[in-house]
């Protein structure tokens, strides 16, 4: 603002010295003095105009910086997948990577990169520790670490606390799937017999889910753990390596449609809201014989309130995670990712990172007994 009235105090000074100069000359015959009279009063006009328009010039020049835009303009965002491709988090990560560039001030171009190992944990470790802190990468993270965290699993070199959450496409359904040879369709028939489900690794739904229902429901599940990521195990149970695995609702309905409508899997439980079109199903959470035990479930399932989530990491400036959050909100309402979605069999209910980040407040404030007793159902 004081450029700008350094700018404009030289036209107003000369006004003023000529009107001065001007009072007191009396007007001649040849009518000279009033010409110059309403010549210095056209510049006051001018200059009074200027300083007038002198905040609005510079609310304009405020309005055009946008430091956020300047960051991202011309720098490619890195989405970060911690499991192999193919599975509802490689998806749900790929399909918002198409579409959010455009809504981030500057339209970065966005690409999707899987780094795979311990679960998720590989990729996360990474985000936390070596990615730069300054926006160009976020990930999106496994919805079990919050609770790893909180039951004191080794190996995880972050603090779920300090990632700033973005969004998730929606909430999850978590389900216990049982391939068509297994010989068992319900959950009663699963207390009889011993059944082997694969899962990704400790720390994870994929083995919290088994352990849960062997722990609540009496089920005799063994637990396979160290495939790289869902679609693996998919493909162990076509050739009876495993004969079950943990995913959610909606990844089966847009993965494998195919497998729901020949009935090659059953589903014997599920976690989470109550599916419209699972009516005859057990939920996990009724299996709970007290209110410890429902807290305890509560707890080991609190990943399916965070859904598929995308974060940053600490260090990266506010305005650019709130560029990014609302970059993502507004790519859940864009009209050619809704089409891609639908296409896909996507329900769309995004979680926003604020109420992300109250999840993971409630998770890392669960009382110490509760935590002791929960931490073997997640080893």
């Amino acid at each position: 603002m004081k450029t700008r009235w350094r700018i404009f105090t030289p036209i107003c000074r000369y006004a003023e010295l000529h009107q001065h100069d001007n009072a007191g000359h009396e007007t001649g015959a040849s009518g000279k003095r009033p010409m110059l009279s309403i010549r210095h009063a056209s510049r006051n006009a001018a200059c009074a105009a200027l300083i007038a328009l002198a905040p609005i010039l510079a609310a304009i020049g405020s309005a055009k910086a946008d430091p956020v835009a300047d960051f991202y303009k011309g720098k490619t965002l890195t989405v970060m997948i911690g499991v192999s491709a193919g599975g509802e988090y490689d998806l749900h990560a790929r399909i918002v990577a198409r579409h959010i560039g455009k809504h981030i001030p500057g339209t970065p171009s966005v690409v999707a990169q899987n780094m795979t190992g311990a679960a998720g944990v590989t990729m996360t470790n990474y985000l936390y520790n070596v990615a730069p802190k300054d926006g160009s990468t976020i990930g999106m993270i496994q919805n079990g670490q919050p609770i790893a965290q909180a039951l004191g699993t080794p190996n995880l070199k972050f603090d779920v606390s300090q990632f700033q959450w973005i969004g998730s496409i929606s909430a999850t359904v978590e389900t216990l799937a049982l391939w068509h040879t297994a010989g068992v369709k319900t959950l009663e028939e699963a207390r009889t017999k011993e059944i082997s489900i694969g899962t990704t690794g400790r720390g994870t739904i994929t083995t919290t889910f088994p352990r849960l229902m062997n722990e609540f429901g009496g089920t005799k599940f063994k637990i396979i753990s160290g495939y790289p990521g869902g679609n693996d195990i998919n493909l162990a149970m076509q050739r009876g390596e495993v004969a079950g695995r943990n995913n959610t609702w909606s990844s089966w309905k847009v993965t494998k449609r195919d497998w729901l409508a020949n009935k090659e899997i059953v589903i014997v439980a599920y976690a989470g809201p109550q599916p419209k079109d699972l009516p005859n199903v057990p939920n996990l959470e009724d299996l709970a014989k007290n209110d410890d035990d429902r807290r305890i479930i509560a707890l080991l399932i609190s990943g399916t309130k965070l859904g598929r989530p995308l974060a940053a990491m600490p260090g990266v400036p506010a305005d650019r995670v709130a560029a990014l959050r609302k970059a993502f909100m507004d790519t859940m309402k864009d009209e050619q990712f809704r089409k891609e979605t639908e296409a896909a069999n996507i329900e769309v209910d995004p979680v926003p990172g604020e109420a992300m980040e109250k999840v993971v407040d409630d998770v890392m404030a669960t009382p110490k007994h509760l935590v002791d007793r929960a931490r073997p159902l997640n080893e």
